[in-house]
């Protein structure tokens, strides 16, 4: 799901570091000056122009796992790990900027010279593509129904007919598909607040992306706590975004999640960080996008 969501903003920017540094020798092709303190050529491989030199920074926004969170003081998940690909394949290191959702619609991170790519969960839309440029799809996802158990709540269908106040994440597909079936959903700023909320009582049910479900009830308290009511399939995907025009860096990013799936990292990581493997999955159509 998630049209990237409006989670909590943030007054300023946050430079975190990954959970891997790209292993590999430093591929650089054409040696450019560099005014960021000689950290290295600001030319990567395949002359891909970075805003830093030696590093391929990425912007997201936490927390959404299992794309991307801090754990044990890291940033990981299943977008980073496939990021990282895109990094080695470079001959950088890849380096994330915590930044607000609002950047994301607007590509403004990327226009400023920022980021050179974000990576958060995002979901493929038209009105996004008029200021970024998306990565072919490399994630089909659903929304799901989130209730407590003995709640009594059995569909979306059934939540609406008992007028349930229903949560959803702020700016995010998940709160449009409420507001398209009628309801009036009460908007939390992060992925964190939508599990409290409920956990609360705040509200009787959310709609959010399904891995992200997944992984909650991955933790045996939620797990005892709550249920999957109904999934909602709404045909989104997600893809990563650079700034518009920026075709070698598209290119290098499109390329690394072919060899992903070709040669069967995909499907790891996926196991790592989604679940089970879902072959639908891995179909996502590059004219999908």
């Amino acid at each position: 799901m998630h049209t990237v969501p409006g989670r909590r903003a943030h007054t300023s920017a946050r430079v975190l570091a990954a959970i891997t540094a790209t292993a590999g020798l430093l591929l650089v092709a054409a040696c450019t000056s560099s005014d960021d303190g000689g950290s290295g050529s600001k030319t990567a491989a395949g002359g891909v122009e970075l805003v830093k030199g030696g590093r391929l920074t990425t912007c997201t926004h936490l927390p959404y796992p299992p794309f991307q969170s801090e754990i044990d003081g890291k940033v990981q998940g299943f977008d980073v790990s496939l990021i990282d690909l895109v990094a080695k394949d470079l001959g950088v290191k890849q380096e994330i900027l915590d930044t607000p959702f609002e950047n994301f619609k607007t590509g403004a991170f990327l226009n400023s010279g920022e980021c050179d790519l974000a990576a958060a969960g995002m979901t493929i839309t038209e009105e996004r593509k008029k200021n970024v440029d998306f990565s072919d799809p490399y994630f089909d996802a659903t929304q799901a129904l989130l209730v407590g158990k003995g709640s009594g709540i059995t569909s979306l269908a059934d939540a609406k007919a008992k007028k349930v106040k229903l949560g959803a994440q702020a700016q995010t597909t998940g709160e449009d598909y409420a507001k398209s079936q009628g309801f009036d959903p009460v908007s939390f700023e992060s992925s964190d607040a939508v599990l409290n909320g409920l956990r609360s009582g705040q509200v009787k049910a959310v709609i959010i992306d399904y891995p992200v479900v997944q992984g909650w009830l991955k933790t045996k308290a939620n797990a005892d706590a709550f249920q999957v009511a109904g999934q909602i399939n709404t045909g989104e995907q997600y893809g990563f975004t650079v700034k518009k025009g920026n075709t070698k860096l598209l290119a290098a990013v499109n390329k690394a999640i072919s060899d992903a799936r070709s040669d069967g990292t995909y499907k790891k990581l996926y196991e790592k960080w989604i679940g089970p493997y879902d072959e639908s999955a891995a179909s996502a159509s590059p004219s999908a996008s």
